[in-house]
């Protein structure tokens, strides 16, 4: 058996999980709530800033669903969030054009991600320990640099980079799109993809087939790194000022989606298809509060328990399955 064919073998190959299925079902059942309780929420202004509003949300969790694949958390992307929208804001500021403006952010989230990558996969740290401390590094580093205030002063070629407000929104919607492609197709037919499920199912079986887990795992922080910027100035271009503290939240509401979707967070098991189907429906759930007349800030609450089902379910499912193999 050659190497290439022991790493498939190895690696879980995608497929349809009950969880993915249950995200998808319960999305559906919470349209047909508000289709009864609140139809104004289909409204095409409203579904159009749903739409625009959480293309950032899903890029980051296509970088997070590789994380996790690999059995390690990135709990600090609030806090690159706000370092790469403030850095772009100032970039732009300062007289840089857009396109550098991108490349510039795209490169420090990249360095940000590979930092906690290094960490863990070098120095074989805990990720959350590490995402942890960067978390608190970076998030109150950027507080003590701006003061709280918002960046403004911003170029008019910031906003909707230059656009009109509709091919701005489009631009961001179809930006996410692609990205969700890409990783689709990453993960189903490239060796990386398959190198990434086999590091998540078996470190060390992994490593005896050839792989290098150490290298997976630094790779897959430095593409969610990446991811994070990408998403800052995506969500950046949205406005004519930016917030210093933007992102606050942002890592529970994407780890929330990703779980849900079915990604096991022990690492080896998950699609992006089923992180799609996390994102609408926590994306859904927030303003559908609103429209049922629910307090919004349940909002938190619920994807805090989101994620304690979703790992109990794991749990659960792991002890079941260990219990079939003992009784066979």
């Amino acid at each position: 058996m050659t190497g290439a064919t022991r790493l498939v073998a190895l690696a879980r190959r995608p497929g349809v999980y009950l969880r993915e299925l249950g995200a998808a079902a319960a999305l559906g059942l919470l349209l047909l709530l508000l289709a009864g309780a609140a139809p104004r929420f289909f409204a095409p202004g409203n579904l159009r800033d749903l739409a625009v509003a959480n293309a950032p949300v899903l890029i980051i969790a296509i970088g997070m669903t590789l994380v996790l694949l690999t059995g390690h958390v990135d709990i600090s992307v609030g806090s690159h969030f706000a370092v790469c929208s403030v850095a772009a804001a100032l970039l732009a500021r300062a007289g840089l054009p857009m396109p550098l403006v991108l490349a510039a952010v795209v490169l420090l989230g990249a360095v940000l991600g590979g930092l906690n990558g290094w960490f863990v996969a070098r120095l074989a740290l805990p990720s959350v320990v590490v995402t942890l401390a960067t978390m608190v590094i970076w998030r109150d580093g950027l507080r003590w640099a701006t003061e709280g205030a918002w960046v403004q002063g911003l170029p008019a070629g910031f906003q909707w980079f230059g656009l009109s407000q509709r091919s701005g929104e489009w631009t961001i919607v179809l930006a996410a799109a692609l990205a969700l492609l890409a990783g689709v197709y990453s993960l189903r037919s490239l060796r990386a993809g398959r190198a990434i499920y086999a590091v998540g199912s078996d470190p060390e079986a992994a490593r005896l087939v050839g792989l290098r887990p150490d290298l997976v795992v630094f790779g897959v922080f430095t593409v969610l790194g990446t991811c994070t910027a990408v998403a800052a100035v995506l969500n950046s271009i949205r406005f004519s000022e930016v917030q210093g503290n933007a992102g606050v939240g942002l890592e529970i509401k994407v780890l929330a989606s990703v779980v849900v979707g079915g990604t096991l967070i022990t690492g080896g098991r998950g699609t992006l298809a089923g992180t799609l189907a996390g994102v609408a429906l926590l994306g859904v759930l927030g303003t559908a509060l609103t429209f049922l007349g629910i307090n919004p800030f349940w909002e938190k609450a619920a994807q805090g328990g989101i994620i304690l089902l979703a790992s109990a379910a794991d749990a659960l499912a792991g002890l079941a399955a260990r219990r079939t193999v003992r009784l066979a």
